[in-house]
């Protein structure tokens, strides 16, 4: 009825409204208070009417509060967010009119802004599209450029982390450990061997062949250093790579130079979100109970710099050890045979521990996920000490508590799609979170929770979401 009002008469009624009704209670009160002076004395009648009218003007208020929290406060939420959504995420979340009825004409005025935006992203992604595909071209050239030099190339940040591998580079550094943009290149090379050796490209030296031991199964390698002349860092060149790769192989470049910009270490709680390295990753097990099922597939991925890094992918099948239940394969699509040839819990979780090697682990629903790795880690001796952050949590800090925080749920609002023969694989599962994941990073520092620790702060409010999950 009151929807044909603008929102300032309603707004002038509601607390006509509420004026009216207290006034209502209060003169109910006198009147029964008065009733009962000729059974008692006139100070029981007061204090009679005062209690009455106390509880009606407290239902009056409780009253108010429900109408405007459901008509009006939630659906003001509801909006902001969806439209830091489509500012920040990129996607365009759909805005309920009939649910924001009583907001006048706020919703269907960000609708039209909404839309706007949709027209005017639309209309850069010819250029943008045309952009991203020359881009593609030379990044494919480059490649194939680089097919024909003899040796692996990897480029190292002033403070040695690795901002490009080729795939040469990738079975190279494989040998020691798992392949990763912003890992310290001392995770695969001797520390002091290296160091001493950088130390010497000053001057007129640009360059120093040397040889240095790996940090695992006293492998050992040839490498030559050269100091960047028009960039900052260095490169290594793997000589003796050829040996453990055919020249017809794929060598496709992981890189992101970005990572040149860090010149410094901080304190885990101050760094910014943009500049975290997350391992996001889901598993598939033979049932919801950790301490008496098994993991059966890890599928994990890498998001360097707010973007997902391809190329950097984990998707392991597990043996269980056990007969897979029929309805856990109705679920996950994995059968025993899949799964025969695959290796143990214990190994698979040491593939995922030096895959997340100095990165912030992500899951949705991380304590399910992190129960398993955190078994099997005991009992291989690894540590599981890596930060955590849970997109259940982020979900909820960024939407409200009030909404649903299922992957799916969370997806359909950011516009992220899953495809129907990834989901419940955990592979699928892990690049959808991920893509929430860069999806939600810049809607929580657009909300001022731009650092590790502001986030961390703020998932604290809302742990006894994953209680009720799990």
């Amino acid at each position: 009825m009151l929807t044909g009002f603008n929102l300032r008469l309603r707004i002038f009624l509601m607390f006509a409204g509420v004026a009216a009704a207290s006034g209502c209670v209060v003169l109910a009160a006198l009147y029964f208070g008065y009733r009962r002076t000729g059974e008692t004395d006139i100070l029981s009648g007061f204090l009679f009417a005062g209690v009455l009218s106390s509880f009606g003007l407290l239902a009056i208020l409780a009253g108010v509060w429900l109408l405007f929290d459901e008509n009006v406060a939630k659906p003001i939420n509801r909006l902001a967010a969806a439209m830091r959504t489509r500012a920040h995420a990129d996607a365009a979340p759909g805005l309920d009119l009939e649910e924001a009825r009583y907001l006048g004409d706020l919703a269907p005025a960000l609708q039209a802004v909404t839309g706007r935006l949709s027209q005017i992203s639309g209309e850069a992604d010819g250029p943008a599209a045309r952009e991203t595909s020359r881009l593609m071209a030379e990044r494919a050239h480059l490649a194939l450029l680089l097919t024909e030099i003899p040796v692996a190339i990897v480029l190292v940040s002033p403070a040695h982390r690795i901002m490009l591998y080729d795939g040469q580079a990738a079975d190279i550094l494989g040998q020691v450990q798992v392949p990763r943009l912003s890992a310290s290149i001392f995770d695969y090379f001797s520390e002091t061997e290296l160091l001493e050796a950088f130390h010497q490209l000053d001057g007129s030296r640009k360059e120093i062949d040397v040889r240095v031991s790996g940090t695992r199964d006293r492998l050992e390698f040839q490498l030559r250093l050269k100091k960047l002349s028009e960039a900052s860092g260095y490169m290594i060149l793997i000589d003796d790579a050829g040996a453990r790769m055919s020249p017809e192989a794929s060598r496709p470049l992981i890189y992101d130079f970005d990572l040149s910009e860090r010149s410094s270490e901080r304190a885990l709680m101050k760094i910014p979100l943009k500049d975290l390295t997350f391992a996001v990753f889901d598993t598939e097990t033979t049932g919801l109970m950790p301490n008496k099922d098994e993991i059966v597939q890890i599928g994990a991925v890498r998001v360097v710099n707010g973007r997902l890094v391809e190329g950097e992918v984990l998707d392991q099948l597990v043996n269980p050890g056990r007969p897979i239940p029929p309805a856990s394969t109705k679920v996950h699509g994995i059968f025993d045979e899949m799964v025969a040839d695959a290796p143990d819990p214990a190994t698979a979780v040491a593939q995922f521990h030096d895959f997340a090697h100095d990165a912030v682990i992500v899951a949705h629903n991380a304590p399910f996920d992190m129960a398993f790795l955190q078994k099997h880690g005991r009992r291989a001796g690894l540590s599981f000490d890596h930060p955590i952050l849970d997109t259940v949590l982020l979900s909820a800090v960024v939407f409200g508590t009030n909404e649903e925080h299922t992957l799916d749920a969370l997806c359909a609002r950011l516009g992220v799609t899953i495809p129907a023969g990834l989901r419940h694989t955990a592979l699928g599962d892990a690049y959808a979170t991920a893509e929430a994941l860069c999806r939600l990073l810049p809607i929580l520092s657009s909300l001022g929770h731009d650092t590790f620790g502001a986030v961390v702060e703020q998932t604290r409010k809302h742990g006894r979401l994953l209680k009720d999950l799990n």
